[in-house]
């Protein structure tokens, strides 16, 4: 007899809901984790992402999973810490969430190492908006793990025709691309907002993707990683969609609204606000050059304004472009 998998999601807000009746779409039976789990039970709808009514295979609960095959915590990652340290360590544990730890400078993975150090532990990331993911449009992603062959083997847990989870060895370049995209979309919104262009846009995701492979080099990672979903792939998307909340806060600020006041305007958490500085701090560290991140940072504190900004990176030296 086949066994049915049975996976656990953290976090009942709109990616984690996502992924749940992602899991639920491809056999499993699922436990969705949520605070007011007897409110949300009742509708079978979520409010952070209404309009999808949950399947009987998912259980809503605010009771932490002992029994699992696969857990997945889809929390901010400024939250990930405090949350994943009451979750029981019975399966092995995917972070669903993308940023850098601000009070520590370390990666979800390096946070969940600290408090599993024996558990197997992976990371999913690339170009999903959740509501897509809820309406089983076509979508890829990547979970990545120490291990390749074990990384595959979690991903067909949620693998189906419409949602195409690939296998890497590469945590440290997913993380890093997972990371640094809501950087990068946020200075791509504000020079779209700032009305640089269409042209300066694609120049700043395209050398982005330089910046990004220096840190990831320097951070043991592969810089061919980002040229895939973690990070061409998930800057393609966040860059140039309106539903990413960090491209919407960049194109606020490029407009002249001070950055925080644009954050509180969003419906959700700009993962960005918080990673851009601890980006850039991760970066002075290893002494990696990363122009684009610096300069989003400071735009982002409030030390220069959105003109400078632009002069800032324009005035640049030009040399060779894979130099």
């Amino acid at each position: 007899m086949t066994h049915t998998a049975r996976i656990a999601v953290i976090g009942a807000g709109a990616w984690g809901t996502a992924l749940a009746l992602q899991a639920a779409r491809a056999g499993a039976e699922v436990c969705l984790w949520a605070r007011d789990a007897t409110t949300m039970s009742a509708g079978r709808v979520m409010p952070r992402l209404p309009g999808y009514a949950l399947p009987d295979t998912i259980t809503v609960t605010s009771t932490l999973p002992r029994q699992a095959d696969l857990i997945l915590l889809a929390c901010p990652t400024q939250h990930l810490r405090a949350t994943a340290r009451a979750v029981p360590p019975c399966a092995p544990l995917i972070a669903c969430c993308k940023g850098i730890e601000q009070a520590t400078g370390l990666m979800p993975l390096q946070v969940m190492a600290e408090l599993f150090p024996h558990s197997v532990l992976g990371v999913l990331s690339g170009p999903n908006f959740a509501h897509e993911v809820a309406a089983g449009l076509p979508t890829a992603a990547v979970l990545a793990g120490a291990e390749r062959a074990q990384a595959r083997r979690l991903a067909d847990m949620l693998t189906t025709p419409a949602f195409r989870l690939y296998a890497s060895d590469d945590p440290t370049g997913v993380q890093i691309g997972g990371a640094a995209k809501n950087v990068v979309a946020i200075a791509a919104g504000a020079a779209m907002g700032a009305r640089l262009g269409e042209n300066a846009r694609a120049a700043l995701i395209t050398r982005s993707i330089a910046e990004l492979g220096r840190l990831s080099l320097a951070l043991g990672g592969r810089p061919e990683t980002l040229s895939g979903l973690a990070g061409i792939g998930d800057l393609l998307l966040t860059c140039t969609g309106l539903a990413s909340r960090n491209y919407r806060l960049g194109l606020a600020v490029g407009k002249g609204t001070p950055a925080q006041e644009a954050a509180d305007t969003l419906e959700g958490v700009a993962e960005g606000m918080a990673t851009a500085p601890a980006l850039h701090q991760l970066a002075l560290r290893h002494g990696v050059n990363a122009p684009v991140i610096a300069t989003v940072s400071s735009l982002l504190a409030g030390t220069i304004t959105m003109p400078e900004a632009s002069r800032q990176l324009l005035a640049r030296p030009v040399g060779h472009e894979f130099a």
